[in-house]
């Protein structure tokens, strides 16, 4: 099977080809220096929370305590808490994050809006460690590279080095967890595209040990009974988990004229995205707590509003959930009808999809048989525009330019039956131990050589797990058998929902 790469893939290939050299004659010059670990030093200590550990511990550990776990089916997986000073949010967050006391979850994802900068990106901060009184925290590297785009999501810590909103999240999660790494993200101005990509890279990252925290504070400044009516409003089309309606209800509670309302959720833009994600990730939303500044500070004429709330399933989706069977038949009705169309006259169809799943952001193979023998297959991984586009480009490219066979032909197409692999983005992995036979389509690559097997290659040869990865290294890649098993050999792992013409 070929993959498809893009024009600007053949300049990184030349450019590839004069790095050696430069290389080495850097290291005949000057030996490179050892790099050094991009710390985030704590911005808000001292003021938000107490900057003496011993002090801040006392603090977190009476307040975790001070809070119970709420009857909910399923495990938590996103997590909606406040940011302001501990001594007016800190029991409202504290109980959400006792949610999660000693559970494991070994990748959190923190997301809020920023309040200092204005950019109109995902602003991740993407290598080193966040530090506390509590401690360091490392990032998770490998997390944070899956999740950059470089469109609109990009590797910027400049607006995370005053901003508070992530950092007060951290020591809850410092007191609650163990073994964890982060990824912290900010946004300021949003669109839906940036909505939509942000929220498909969370969930196509997302596994079981996986958490999301969205951080934001609800009303700010009203008075405290206007707070309870506006914050409840704001709840529960939080707990509806449709963006849309989140969005309105913001929308007309900012213009409906209620005294000194400045915001109703100054995190909304990162509530949009948690919002976009719980629909991905078909999670149940559940209230765990609500106050506001009123029932913690004592002062009542101008208040800020604060809510534990979280989403939960008892599981994850998988790829076989991607596209129902309504979606997988009209996609397979457009692979057909673009093949018809380009090989008789040379034209791809416009095409208006019906169902919405054609329209995400999803890679794609496009496999042809003929009496039950392989006569085309491409792919593609991360495109940048819709499924139905995909599926029209890799059925055209299976049919014309796998080299392995001649161009298929339109008296042809009445023999041929089409089958489709909706891929998830691939990840790379540490060890070739970690390939689940079945589940995971499988990429090698070390240097110009790189070879991939679909998922469904394993159940249609029978192979073991090492024989899989030697016919992959060998036949695919031109490379030895036994090359997964070398340090500087790249393995990426993918899942697919595979699904064929009657």
């Amino acid at each position: 099977m070929k993959k498809i790469f893009p024009a600007g893939v053949i300049i990184l290939l030349v450019l590839a080809l004069t790095l050696p050299i430069l290389v080495i004659k850097r290291k005949k010059e000057t030996p490179p220096m050892p790099e050094t670990q991009t710390i985030r030093p704590p911005a808000v200590a001292g003021a938000f929370y107490p900057d003496d550990k011993a002090q801040l511990d006392k603090i977190l550990t009476s307040l975790i305590n001070q809070s119970e776990k709420i009857p909910a089916e399923g495990k938590l997986r996103i997590l909606l808490v406040p940011h302001a000073g501990i001594q007016y949010s800190g029991p409202t967050a504290a109980a959400g994050f006792k949610q999660i006391e000693n559970l494991n979850y070994r990748r959190v994802i923190i997301l809020g809006a920023s309040h200092r900068a204005w950019f109109n990106h995902a602003a991740v901060f993407a290598k080193g460690a966040w530090e506390t009184p509590l401690g360091k925290v490392e990032i998770d590297e490998d997390l944070a590279k899956n999740l950059i785009n470089e469109s609109n999501i990009l590797a910027d810590n400049s607006p995370h080095q005053e901003e508070h909103s992530l950092e007060v999240e951290l020591i809850f999660l410092q007191k609650v967890l163990k073994n964890f790494k982060i990824v912290p993200v900010l946004v300021s101005q949003t669109d839906e595209n940036l909505i939509n990509d942000l929220a498909q890279k969370i969930t196509q990252n997302f596994d079981d040990q996986t958490l999301l925290v969205l951080s934001t504070d609800l009303s700010h400044y009203p008075p405290y009974e206007v707070a309870k009516k506006v914050d409840s409003q704001t709840i529960e089309a939080i707990l509806s988990g449709d963006e849309k309606k989140f969005s309105q209800t913001i929308q007309n509670l900012e213009n409906a004229g209620y005294p000194n309302l400045q915001t109703a959720c100054c995190g909304h833009e990162a509530v949009k995205i948690g919002l976009k994600v719980g629909q991905l990730l078909k999670v149940n939303w559940q209230k765990i707590k609500y106050e506001n500044s009123g029932d913690t500070a004592g002062e009542k004429s101008q208040v800020v509003g604060y809510a534990a709330l979280g989403g939960f399933s008892k599981n994850l989706p998988t790829a076989a959930d991607w596209l129902d069977e309504n979606a997988q038949k009209e996609a397979l009705e457009i692979a057909r009808k673009t093949l018809e169309e380009y090989l008789t006259s040379g034209k791809i169809p416009e095409i208006s999809p019906k169902n919405p799943s054609l329209l995400k952001n999803l890679g794609a193979f496009v496999t042809l048989r003929k009496k039950g023998e392989l006569r085309g297959c491409i792919g593609e991984f991360e495109p940048k525009e819709p499924l139905y586009k995909v599926i029209q480009r890799m059925a055209i490219a299976a049919a014309t330019e796998d080299p392995r066979f001649s161009p298929v032909t339109a008296q042809e197409l009445g023999e041929i039956k089409i089958e489709i692999s909706v891929m998830t983005p691939k990840r790379e992995i540490e060890n070739w131990k970690e390939i689940e036979l079945g589940k995971h389509g499988v990429v090698v690559q070390k240097g110009f050589h790189s070879g991939t097997f679909l998922p469904q290659v394993a159940k249609e040869t029978g192979w073991s797990l090492e024989e899989f990865l030697s016919q992959l290294c060998w036949q695919k890649a031109g490379l030895p058998p036994d090359c997964y098993k070398d340090p500087s050999t790249n393995l990426y792992v993918f899942e697919a929902q595979v699904f064929e013409e009657k």
